[in-house]
């Protein structure tokens, strides 16, 4: 006897990930059940920031219009601080001959977007339910994942099958934790961030900043209405300092930062400081046996670059052509089906993947960070490429080049 299903697909988690796995799913008139924990709107932990590139993925699901209504922050670049004090500034838009979808990055609470997108999914035909933890995967007598187990909201367990399970449940997944697929970097760069959110912080424009010291680095970006998202990130080594309270070791941070402390002097600070972390964290593959992982539940190394959105987005319209054939044949090919999910990331990220680890290092060994803020202080061509590869929409192959590296890391030191 065929065993009832609750859904074809269920997804786990509402936010950008799962969102854009289950309204690429249900365009297709696949039956997709989105679970979520939170209820939402929800507030998230996040550098609230998405490329260029992010808007056309926005735009494909049908909500870029009604997140322009919300008033969100237009970013047209970045600056990077280096600990030397020198300092480096890239823009989208640029002579480089490359063009985003856009010109300019969005920067956005993600009290306003994941709500935004969690309803485009539904507008596409998802079922959504909120406030369901959860808390492990099912198995049909084998190895093979059939569901899921929850705790609906008036706290009775329930378990639900589907074909496929999609674990877009974030940074601690628990669908990746269970499918014993996702590690965590035991070698350095391990870090964990502070984030809040301030008003009135002084000389804040339309560029992203980024501060990087000795003992960590601190971001500020507009994300509309006034408001600004801060974070100081941190080598976990430093972890126990923060002690039992992060407001005070945050505020300190800054306050120790002479080029930082004067702009915030009259800051108002809005919402609480919040933790998350650690980082570095990858899984072996992106699928097993009924299931796959998709956006931070797959990968997440460091958020300088900040293409957490993006990456998320994009692995959720990655995912879906893969399910949907696999949907249609046997068990038997699935294999091979999800196993094409796994290469398509790869071919997608995987040079941005190594880009992030040598700006890691970069950070982790001032030396390089100085020398590549000097050279690129000079050099604002090869300032805006590095923006544009953070931006989505040039090819990382561009600075990947054994050239190029050279050029920004070892050269500067040659110079007077």
């Amino acid at each position: 006897m065929a065993q009832h299903l609750d859904a074809e697909v269920i997804v786990v988690g509402g936010g950008p990930a799962g969102a854009s796995t289950a309204c690429a799913l249900a365009r297709e008139g696949v039956d997709v059940l989105v679970l979520d924990r939170a209820r939402f709107p929800r507030d998230k932990v996040c550098a609230e920031y998405l490329s260029p590139q992010a808007s056309r993925i926005l735009a494909d699901m049908g909500v870029l219009e009604e997140i322009e209504r919300s008033d969100p922050a237009h970013l047209a670049g970045m600056m990077v601080r280096a600990p030397n004090g020198k300092t480096a500034e890239g823009r989208f838009a640029a002579n480089h001959g490359f063009r985003g979808f856009r010109d300019k990055g969005l920067a956005i609470r993600r009290t306003i977007l994941d709500e935004i997108v969690l309803r485009g999914a539904r507008s596409a035909g998802a079922r959504v339910e909120e406030s369901v933890r959860v808390t492990d995967l099912a198995r049909n007598g084998s190895a093979r994942v059939s569901g899921v187990n929850t705790i609906a909201p008036d706290g009775q367990p329930r378990t639900l099958r589907a074909r496929y399970v999609v674990g877009a449940d974030g940074l601690r997944s628990v669908i990746g934790r269970r499918l014993g697929l996702v590690k965590t970097s035991r070698i350095w760069p391990r870090r964990i961030a502070l984030v809040t959110h301030y008003r009135n912080v002084q000389g804040v424009t339309d560029i992203g900043e980024m501060h990087v010291d000795y003992d960590g680095y601190f971001g500020i970006v507009d994300v509309g209405h006034g408001k600004m998202n801060v974070a100081v990130v941190i080598p976990m080594a430093r972890a126990r300092e923060i002690g039992e309270s992060k407001t005070e070791f945050f505020e300190r941070w800054i306050a120790s930062r002479p080029h930082l402390a004067e702009r915030f002097a009259g800051a108002e600070r809005i919402t609480p400081v919040r933790a998350t972390g650690p980082f570095a964290t990858a899984s072996r593959r992106a699928w097993s046996p009924g299931a796959a992982l998709v956006g931070d539940a797959a990968d997440f190394f460091d958020p300088f670059t900040g293409e957490g959105i993006y990456a998320a987005l994009r692995g959720g319209e990655l995912l879906a052509p893969y399910l949907i054939e696999a949907l249609g044949r046997t068990p038997a090919d699935e294999g091979k089906l999800l196993s094409g999910y796994d290469e398509a990331r790869k071919r997608e990220f995987g040079g941005k993947w190594k880009l992030e680890r040598i700006v890691g290092m970069a950070i982790a060994y001032p030396y390089f960070m100085n020398n590549a803020a000097k050279l690129l202080s000079q050099r604002k061509d090869m300032a805006d490429l590095l923006v544009g590869v953070a931006g989505d929409f040039i090819p990382p192959s561009v600075v990947l080049s054994p050239r190029f590296l050279f050029t920004l890391f070892i050269s500067p030191a040659f110079r007077t």
